[in-house]
Order: structure tokens, then C-alpha cells, then sequence
């Protein structure tokens, strides 16, 4: 017997999933906007709950994923989905634990096509900085222009992202987290000016 004690996942893939989903919805539908999610990411046990409560949300067996550079997190996600592992450049959802990480992931994500933009990447990024940068967010979802304080690895991710000069609507949604379970959404068409 190992003096490691296992635990049990209590997350109900039913019910927390459906609460975490429309936590999600609710992010995307309010750029900036933060909401909790560690109420149900303290249900699962592994390499980054936040993330797995995320997953065990949004895979399946029909979409596609990679956990960037993080062989442990990919084999737990893969476990609990049954999603398929996918490259950068195909997968559905990207996740990505190592902010020196952005520049590649958002660079090599699917960003659809102008026929079926929503054939998109949607990348998480851990983000564990001080909101300490000033920028102003406009954009579906905001009313008129919403000037907050941000993080250094919210602001990079924006930038590298807008540098991509994806063709509208084209373009990769961004949700940030923390090790708190909180999270913000940036999606595809929301902008950023930095103060």
C-alpha cells in the first residue's frame, strides 16, 4: 500500500458542468468581467483544477485539445474527456500554464476562416500576475469603453493576438485564469488600448 492517499474527483459532470458552463457564457458575454469558478475546480484534484473543471466542461470525444507543454495536464484532461490530443494548429481548445508560452500558441492557433469563424481556437492561459497596467477594452459586450486594471500577461496575450491582423470575423478567444478560479474572457473581437 502507498502512503499516497488518491482522491476521488467529486465534480458532477451534469450539474457543476453546467454551472461552470454558464459561469463561461457569462465571461464571454461580459469582456473583463471576472467570475469564480474555484467552488467547482476544488471538486477535482490534479495538475491545475481550474483547468480540469474547464475541460471536464467543454470536451468531449467530438473536439480536439492540447494542453501546451505539459505532458501531466494533457494526460489528465485526455483521461477524464476522452478528447482527442491535437497540435496548436488543429486543436479546439488550447491550454497553456507557461505565459513564455503565448507568443507560439496564438501565433499557430486556428483562428477559423471568414466563412466559419466560430472553427476558432479558444486558448486559457494561467494567468498569475498583479493587475498593475491601465488599459482601456472596447468591443461586443461592453458598453462603450471600460478602463481597468489588467495584468502584464492579459496585456501581452492582446497584443501578440492583434498583431496576428486576423480578417473579421476571424480571431482566437482569449479567457484568462487564476489559481484562485477566477476568470476573465477577452474574446476575438474585443480590443485593448493600453494607457
Amino acid at each position: 500500500m502507498t502512503s499516497t492517499l488518491l482522491k476521488k474527483h467529486s465534480f458532477d459532470t451534469v450539474f457543476d458542468s453546467q454551472k461552470v458552463f454558464r459561469l463561461l457564457l457569462e465571461a464571454m458575454a461580459n469582456p473583463t468581467r471576472i467570475v469564480h469558478i474555484n467552488e467547482y475546480a476544488n471538486k477535482l484534484h490534479g495538475e491545475f483544477p481550474v483547468f480540469l473543471a474547464l475541460a471536464m466542461t467543454l470536451l468531449d470525444n467530438e473536439v480536439c485539445f492540447c494542453a501546451y507543454g505539459n505532458q501531466l495536464l494533457s494526460d489528465e484532461i485526455a483521461s477524464l474527456t476522452l478528447a482527442k490530443r491535437e497540435g496548436i494548429d488543429s486543436a479546439d481548445f488550447i491550454f497553456v500554464r507557461d505565459p513564455g508560452d503565448i507568443k507560439t500558441v496564438i501565433e499557430n492557433g486556428k483562428s477559423g476562416t471568414l466563412s466559419d469563424p466560430h472553427k476558432s481556437a479558444t486558448v486559457f492561459i494561467v494567468n498569475g500576475d498583479e493587475p498593475n497596467l491601465w488599459a482601456t477594452f472596447f468591443g461586443p459586450g461592453i458598453d462603450g469603453r471600460k478602463t481597468i486594471r489588467t495584468s502584464r500577461t492579459v496585456r501581452d496575450a492582446i497584443v501578440i493576438r492583434d498583431a496576428q491582423g486576423y480578417e473579421y470575423p476571424q480571431g482566437i478567444d482569449l479567457v484568462f485564469v487564476s489559481g484562485k478560479g477566477e476568470l476573465t474572457a477577452v474574446p476575438r473581437l474585443t480590443r485593448m488600448e493600453v494607457e
